[in-house]
């Protein structure tokens, strides 16, 4: 499942990278302190309040001041969302949007270049002719999906000559489907790296019911570490080994995002959240 050299266990996702606190550098020296060298961006985040691609300016930003980064991340990006539109994967947007994104990020190779959802208008066979010329003009590396059900993703893959490299879902204790809906289980089959988004439920983490809130704290005092690690190494855990996006803006808790690789699971343990978290016994 690499698709690339510096292809992390645990990624930093920047859609919150406008929002107010510690500048960006600091931001991005937590999550490299950290061990977390996949960055994953989207030409829609900063929408809409900063305007569209205000996160991967910004995060070009960092990259033009200290051009010695480039080399430390594995890149990764998405398209094929525009307000209004609002999904648009024609080969004339896409395209387009490539070399937006291109240019706000001051790179002239993005590692990994995803569809940000599903175009339900634009057939598979121009999609997977769109991605193929986008690899081979050498200004991506990889191709991924996002927010593709298992069906969706077939019907690209019947018509794409390069392989897609990665899936990313929205995955957690607050959103365990990709369990049930085959998502994990086609990843596997293709070796595809999934992306996992939301791994903290959105913020959820906080106001989480009392049985999952208290299995959280259990497990936490165990092995040392909080009950965010706690929850992200529950989703690292699955065979698929889902890399969890860190979507934090605060350096500390970046840094102690890296905490969920001290976490030895039990099944006992790891199915114990899980039924606290749907609430229901398992069958």
């Amino acid at each position: 499942m690499s698709f690339h050299p510096l292809v992390s266990d645990i990624a930093w996702g920047s859609w919150r990278l406008c929002e107010a606190g510690a500048a960006p550098r600091e931001r991005i020296d937590a999550a490299l302190e950290a061990g977390f060298t996949l960055f994953d961006t989207a030409d829609i985040y900063g929408e809409p309040s900063h305007g569209f691609g205000a996160a991967e300016t910004l995060l070009g930003q960092a990259l033009r001041e200290r051009p010695c980064l480039r080399d430390r991340i594995c890149l990764a990006t998405k398209g094929g969302i525009r307000p209004g539109i609002p999904y648009d994967s024609s080969r004339a947007y896409l395209l387009d949007a490539l070399d937006g994104s291109l240019r706000r990020l001051g790179v002239e190779r993005i590692d990994l270049y995803q569809i940000h959802r599903r175009d339900w208008l634009t057939a598979p066979d121009e999609l997977a002719a769109t991605l193929d010329d986008m690899i081979t003009s050498g200004k991506i590396g990889a191709v991924g999906l996002s927010n593709y059900a298992p069906s969706e993703a077939a019907a690209l893959h019947a018509f794409i000559g390069a392989p897609t490299r990665s899936t990313q879902v929205e995955f957690s204790l607050w959103q365990p489907q990709p369990l049930h809906d085959g998502t994990l289980d086609d990843a596997m089959t293709r070796r595809a790296a999934v992306l996992a988004w939301s791994p903290l439920g959105g913020g959820r983490l906080e106001q989480c019911a009392a049985p999952l809130a208290k299995a959280l704290r259990a497990l936490g005092t165990q092995h040392g570490v909080d009950d965010a690690a706690i929850a992200l190494a529950w989703v690292m855990a699955h065979p698929a080994r889902p890399i969890p996006i860190v979507g934090s803006q605060a350096p500390e808790r970046i840094r102690r995002a890296a905490d969920a690789r001290r976490v030895v699971w039990t099944r006992q343990d790891w199915y114990t959240l899980l039924e606290a978290a749907t609430g229901q016994p398992l069958p």
